[in-house]
C-alpha cells in the first residue's frame, strides 16, 4: 500500500460534521501527494458556503489523522472551490 492509500484509508475516519458521513464517502479528497515525509492534500466541502467552523474542522481532523500514518511528518492541507478559501488556507497553513 503507497503512502497516498495510507493516508485515503485513515481519512475515512474523518466524518462531515453537518452529515455525518466520512469525507471519503462524500469524495471530498481532491488529491492526497507525498513527497518525502510531508503529505500535501486538496480537499473541498459539500458547498462553497460551507460554515467556517465546519471548514476549519475538517481540515484540522486531515491533518490529524494523515500524521498518524507512519513516515507522514508534515501535512501541508488546502481547502479549494470556497468563498473564503484563501482566508481558510491561511489559517490552516499556520497551525501544526
Amino acid at each position: 500500500m503507497t503512502k497516498e492509500e495510507e493516508i485515503l484509508e485513515k481519512l475515512k475516519e474523518v466524518k462531515d460534521p453537518e452529515f455525518g458521513h466520512s469525507i471519503i464517502e462524500r469524495k471530498l479528497i481532491d488529491e492526497v501527494k507525498v513527497e518525502g515525509d510531508t503529505a500535501k492534500i486538496l480537499f473541498h466541502l459539500t458547498v462553497p458556503f460551507c460554515p467556517d467552523v465546519f471548514a476549519l474542522f475538517i481540515g484540522r481532523e486531515i491533518k490529524k489523522k494523515a500524521k498518524e500514518v507512519e513516515g507522514i511528518k508534515k501535512v501541508e492541507i488546502a481547502v479549494q472551490k470556497h468563498a473564503k478559501a484563501d482566508k481558510l488556507n491561511e489559517i490552516l497553513s499556520k497551525e501544526e
